[in-house]
C-alpha cells in the first residue's frame, strides 16, 4: 500500500540546465516526505541518476529538435511548430499511461508543454514567459502562454520585482494560476580559497558544444594559470590534465559547488540556469551566447548592459580581449535569494489552496 503521495519530476532535455535546478525541487520534495520518480531523457536522466540513484527514474522520451547551420535557431524552431506540436500531444498521451502504470499523483514539467492533465495537479515550471524572438514573438507568446494555462499552476523561477532574467519573466498576458517563487539554485555559498584561475562550463547543442570546448582548450593552453574545464556529460566519467588544464566529463552538484567557488572567473553560456547558480555564488563571469539562441543573446546582452559581465559572440572569440575587458564589469554580487516557501506551493498536492 502506497503511504506517500508520488510526484512525477520531468524536466526538459534541450541541455542539462532544466534538469540541474530541478535537483533543489526534489530536495524539497523529499524533506517535505514525498516519494519522488524522475523521468527524463539522455543527459538530464543521467544527470538526475547520478545525483539521485536511490530514486526511479524512468526514460521519457521528449520533442527531438534538430538545429540548422544556415537559420538562426528561433527561426528554426518555428520551421518545426507542426513538430512540436505533435511531440506535445505525444508526450501528453503517453504522461497518461505513466500516471496509471506509477500511480504518479502530481507532476511537475519543467518545460515540458505536454505534461499536464485535469485529473491530478500538474505543476509548469519556467523563467521565460515572455518568449524572445526574431520573428512572430506575438504569435509565439499567445501559443506559450496558451500551453501554460493548461497547468494547474505555473512556478516561476524569478522575482517579481527584482528580476534576475529581466523582460522574459515579464507578463505581457495573464497566465491564470502563475507564482513567482524566486530563483533557485542547486549551490550553496561558503568561505573557499582560489584554485583555478579560469573554469569553463561546457554546454549547448553541436556543433555549437564542440565549438566552444575546442576555444576554450585552445584559449586557455596559451595561459599559464591553472584552468578547469566542465564539459557536461553526465553520461561519461573521466578526469584528465593536459598542461595547465584539467578538463572533467562531469562534476555532480557538491563537487561543481566547490570549483566554482574555487575559480576566480567562470566563462559559460547565458543560459538561465547558470545565470542563477552564479548568482547564487556572487561570481565573476564572462559569457559566450550559443549562437542564434535567442534567450541566451538576450541574457548576455542583459548583464553587459549592466556592466555585470562581458559578452562575445561566439564567432568573434577572443579570450585576451575578453580578460581586459572583463576588468571594468562587477560580476555577480550582493544577491540574496529568498528562501522558497515549499511548504506553502506543495499544498497542491494536497488539494489546498
Amino acid at each position: 500500500m502506497k503511504l506517500k503521495k508520488r510526484i512525477l519530476v520531468a524536466p526538459l532535455d534541450w541541455g542539462i540546465g532544466h534538469a540541474s535546478r530541478c535537483i533543489p525541487v526534489i530536495n524539497a520534495l523529499i524533506k517535505e516526505g514525498y516519494e519522488v520518480v524522475i523521468a527524463a531523457d539522455n543527459r538530464p536522466l543521467h544527470l538526475l541518476k547520478n545525483e539521485f540513484p536511490k530514486l526511479l527514474a524512468i526514460r521519457f522520451a521528449g520533442v527531438q529538435i534538430s538545429y540548422s547551420k544556415f537559420f538562426p535557431m528561433s527561426i528554426s524552431m518555428i520551421l518545426q511548430l507542426p513538430k512540436l506540436f505533435y511531440g506535445i500531444k505525444k508526450e501528453n498521451n503517453l504522461l497518461k499511461h505513466i500516471i496509471n502504470e506509477y500511480s504518479i499523483d502530481a507532476v511537475i514539467s519543467d518545460n515540458r508543454y505536454g505534461l499536464y492533465t485535469n485529473n491530478i495537479p500538474s505543476i509548469f515550471i519556467t523563467h521565460q514567459i515572455n518568449i524572445q524572438s526574431h520573428i512572430l514573438q506575438k504569435y509565439i507568446r499567445k501559443i506559450n502562454y496558451n500551453l501554460i494555462n493548461k497547468f494547474s499552476q505555473c512556478w516561476i523561477l524569478d522575482d517579481k520585482t527584482n528580476s534576475l532574467s529581466g523582460i522574459l519573466s515579464k507578463q505581457k498576458y495573464q497566465l491564470t494560476n502563475s507564482k513567482y517563487i524566486g530563483p533557485l539554485s542547486r549551490l550553496e555559498k561558503f568561505q573557499s580559497t582560489i584554485k583555478y584561475e579560469f573554469m569553463g562550463l561546457i554546454s549547448g547543442p553541436e556543433p555549437q558544444r564542440t565549438i566552444l570546448e575546442k576555444g576554450l582548450i585552445n584559449a586557455f593552453l596559451k595561459r599559464k594559470e591553472k584552468s578547469l574545464i566542465v564539459l557536461g556529460k553526465p553520461e561519461l566519467n573521466f578526469k584528465k590534465t593536459k598542461n595547465n588544464i584539467t578538463i572533467v566529463s562531469h562534476m555532480k552538484a557538491t563537487d561543481l559547488n566547490k570549483a566554482m567557488l574555487q575559480s576566480r572567473l567562470i566563462i559559460c553560456r547565458p543560459g538561465y540556469s547558470s545565470i542563477m547558480d552564479l548568482a547564487k555564488l556572487n561570481k565573476k563571469a564572462f559569457f559566450i551566447p550559443t549562437p542564434g539562441q535567442t534567450e541566451q543573446e538576450y541574457l548576455g546582452k542583459y548583464f553587459l548592459n549592466q556592466r555585470i559581465c562581458y559578452m562575445q559572440q561566439q564567432k568573434n572569440f577572443d579570450f585576451e580581449l575578453a580578460l581586459k575587458k572583463n576588468k571594468n564589469f562587477s560580476g555577480f554580487k550582493d544577491i540574496v535569494f529568498n528562501t522558497v516557501k515549499w511548504k506553502q506551493l506543495f499544498k497542491i498536492f494536497n488539494n489546498e489552496n
